[in-house]
């Protein structure tokens, strides 16, 4: 078992401090978030930015100037923005935002692309001329066949075959199933790359069980703020340390 690649979602869109004390909402608060993840072994980081009043924004502005803080403090640390609409951002938002910042990497859900494929088709053009690499966030197999049956027309790029897949995310309760990644996955083409986070205290469990398939992994407060036995982490890096020492654990069995 090779060693997974580590990406922290410390915050996510909708959570607030009243969900975790320890929940990074400012700049300060992000930037030392991402210093401690990255030192508890962290490969990268995936960005919300907040505006004043806390709210998920797609701002350029603010985007550009956390991510100038970030690659200033931690130039080995990669960054991905997400483009999460949250109900409020349309597609037209969506492109315009990495149209303005051009970033190295973002994350884009299937089915929010969905809801505009004219401009979904400009958003991918754009970002495979501009060298923005994305991930294609799936929720389900459908998702996945709508990935593919665009890769297959050309809406999507060749090379633009990153995914990540959510568990738990519509489930009763956020509970996510370790038995459930193993169909996922059968469905992707040979060698394509994926990533896995997954909802609820079951979180690191399926992230191992990602790891174990083949897979890298995203952990953060975004999922889950706690653990197995549904104490809450202290914060995001001591889930990330807890995480890295369970994939050691699980690597360790592999080759005994």
């Amino acid at each position: 078992m090779s060693r997974a690649y580590v990406m922290v979602a410390p915050n996510g869109a909708r959570l607030s401090k009243a969900d975790h004390a320890a929940l990074p909402l400012t700049l300060p608060e992000v930037v030392q978030t991402a210093r401690d993840c990255h030192a508890a072994g962290a490969d990268a980081i995936h960005l919300h930015v907040r505006d004043q009043s806390g709210a998920h924004t797609l701002d350029p502005g603010l985007y550009r100037e956390t991510l100038a803080h970030l690659a200033s403090d931690l130039p080995a640390m990669d960054i991905q923005i997400t483009t999460e609409a949250v109900g409020r951002f349309s597609v037209a938002d969506q492109l315009a935002c990495l149209t303005e910042l051009n970033p190295a990497w973002a994350s884009l859900a299937v089915r929010e692309m969905a809801r505009d494929p004219v401009l979904a088709t400009r958003l991918y053009a754009q970002a495979d001329d501009k060298g923005t690499r994305l991930q294609h966030i799936l929720y389900d197999a459908e998702d996945l066949k709508l990935l593919q049956s665009w890769q297959k027309t050309g809406r999507v790029h060749a090379g633009q075959n990153d995914v990540l897949f959510v568990l738990g995310r519509y489930t009763d309760g956020l509970v996510s199933d370790p038995q459930a990644i193993a169909p996922l996955i059968k469905g992707l083409h040979p060698g394509t790359p994926w990533m896995l986070c997954a909802f609820g205290p079951t979180e690191h469990a399926c992230l191992v069980q990602a790891a174990r398939l083949g897979g890298d992994v995203r952990v953060g407060f975004e999922n889950s703020q706690t653990a197995a036995d549904g104490t809450l982490w202290r914060d995001n890096a001591a889930s990330v340390a807890a995480l890295m020492s369970e994939l050691g654990q699980a690597s360790g069995a592999a080759c005994a």
